[in-house]
């Protein structure tokens, strides 16, 4: 049993068991499923200041921090405890296309030549990491949500703000990813 945990899951396995996460909410305590308002109820309890945005009752949302922490260890754990002994496997085609903006070692999920601690003090990895972050952070304050509350919430409850929050966040994603992310990579 513990074999079959440790291997990459596929999409139609994954994707219904994270969806489930929704009517679980729901059933159990009311609750919707969302990760972005996190930091909001995080910055609430722990900065007693007089901006308004953070002036409301955090005490009512402390589930979701619960919620976040358990994803947190949860993760950690499943690093210590599940992980393959070997290497993922990387189409060839972007091994090759990667290989050619000057990242290799690829025998992560995550190259660590775009993304390590050593690259946050590169250009490159400046404005991919903390550019990157500031943009996703914006981003879902505008649309008022993140991806998976929107994509996954959102839609299940058949909202429209949810359902064009999603279209974009997509396509957003492709034109990082083919148009953008090159560029960057070039540098």
């Amino acid at each position: 049993m513990i074999e079959l945990i440790k291997q990459p899951w596929p999409w139609y396995v994954a994707g219904p068991l994270i969806g489930l996460t929704v009517p679980v909410l729901l059933i159990a305590g009311n609750k919707s499923f969302g990760i972005s308002s996190s930091l909001r109820h995080i910055c609430a309890s722990c900065v007693p200041a007089n901006i308004p945005f953070f002036q409301y009752d955090w005490r009512k949302e402390a589930w979701n921090l619960f919620f976040v922490l358990g994803i947190f260890l949860g993760g950690g754990m499943a690093l210590y405890l599940l992980s393959a002994p070997h290497s993922i496997e990387v189409h060839p085609a972007l091994l090759q296309e990667l290989a050619g903006y000057g990242i290799t070692g690829t025998d992560h999920l995550v190259p660590g030549a775009l993304i390590s601690w050593q690259s946050l003090f590169t250009l490159r990895g400046f404005i991919v990491m903390t550019g990157g972050g500031f943009l996703v952070g914006f981003g879902a304050r505008y649309a008022g949500g993140c991806t998976s509350g929107h994509a996954i919430t959102g839609l299940s409850n058949r909202q429209l703000p949810s359902l064009i929050a999603t279209i974009f966040f997509m396509a957003g994603g492709f034109i990082m990813a083919n148009l953008i992310l090159p560029f960057i990579l070039k540098l």
